[in-house]
């Protein structure tokens, strides 16, 4: 139970106010129906989180759990950077 919450409050708290919200906030702006909305991105996010879930476990299997997080924290640092110089 420990993981599930853990996931959660990561889950949770890293996509406040991200893109996807306010791509969502834009079809529902554009007439489409909450509920289609609401299941298509379940539909998305579960998909997502399978292949992220089976990727890093294979990964995990192959490269030490420290050295994923570190490449991680780096591909942010990254995309933060070109976020600032408005290259992406």
């Amino acid at each position: 139970m420990k993981a599930v919450w853990l996931a959660f409050g990561t889950i949770f708290v890293a996509e406040l106010g991200d893109k996807t919200q306010l791509a969502i906030l834009a079809l529902k702006g554009k007439g489409f129906s909450g509920w289609g909305i609401f299941i298509g991105a379940m539909l998305a996010f579960a998909l997502l989180t399978g292949l992220a879930v089976l990727v890093g476990e294979w990964l995990n299997a192959r490269i030490p759990a420290e050295l994923i997080e570190k490449i991680a924290a780096a591909g942010f640092v990254v995309i933060g950077i070109l976020m600032w110089f408005e290259k992406i």
